[in-house]
């Protein structure tokens, strides 16, 4: 038996529309799963690429997959839908810290419970949470961002403590800096992008691939034992 296969699994991917979702979808397809690609937005070339399927969510309303896991059966969890408002933090509004905060914190606890309700009856099964280099640091000009993605590791944690036992193995990734349209505004930057790269050991900007493959591992059963881990994807950043 292959321990990194997917073979037979069914995977949800939120926010499997475009970068690191769609390259998670993609390597997970890969590795045998039938993905499920879900968005707010088509998934069509997402489904394309794997051969999977679409499902609209969007995680606006943080209980927008209470009823999916209930309807069949889902074997790995990917949450990867998230959204980033950019503003000093003397001049952040009320209205942006809570629709970051509903999308990749709210959806993420309120998702994972959904699914572990099933996988509960089920057996087991494994969730992968898409968390960030801004679960251990602060950043700048991101606060509702900075504060989700330490709630995204921290209830990681929490949701391990109490799951690994009954099978359910829950981890997470930090990606990097990573080419995609959150970070758009980032390598648009000249100063900005060169002051990231010159501290990237790595010397490069991380791919959607990078963070593909990691998940896949993550959600195959190489990594039975593994629960509770945030997985730093980051081209060696945060160990400089």
């Amino acid at each position: 038996m292959n321990p990194f296969s997917l073979s037979g699994q069914t995977a949800l991917v939120t926010g499997a529309n475009t970068g690191i979702g769609q390259a998670i979808a993609a390597a997970m397809a890969r590795a045998g799963a039938h993905v499920i690609a879900a968005g707010r937005s088509s998934c069509a070339q997402t489904v394309a690429m794997t051969g999977g399927e679409e499902l609209r969510l969007d995680f606006a309303d943080p209980m927008a997959a209470r009823d999916v896991f209930s309807a069949r059966r889902i074997d790995i969890l990917v949450n990867n839908a998230g959204i980033i408002r950019r503003a000093d933090s003397v001049d952040f509004t009320e209205e942006d810290w809570d629709a970051v905060i509903d999308v990749n914190l709210k959806a993420v606890f309120f998702t994972c419970q959904a699914f572990a309700k099933a996988a509960l009856a089920q057996g087991g099964g494994k969730i992968v949470n898409i968390a960030s280099l801004l679960s251990f640091q602060g950043g700048i000009r991101v606060p509702s961002y900075t504060a989700s993605k330490h709630g995204v590791a921290g209830i990681t944690k929490l949701l391990a403590n109490e799951w690994a036992a009954k099978g359910i193995n829950v981890n997470a990734i930090a990606p990097g800096y990573i080419e995609t349209n959150n970070t758009e505004a980032l390598r648009a930057d000249p100063d900005r992008s060169k002051a990231i790269l010159d501290r990237i050991p790595a010397g490069r900007w991380g791919r959607a691939e990078d963070i593909g493959e990691a998940a896949v591992f993550l959600a195959s059963p190489a990594a039975a034992y593994i629960h509770g881990a945030v997985l730093n994807v980051d081209g060696g950043w945060l160990a400089r």
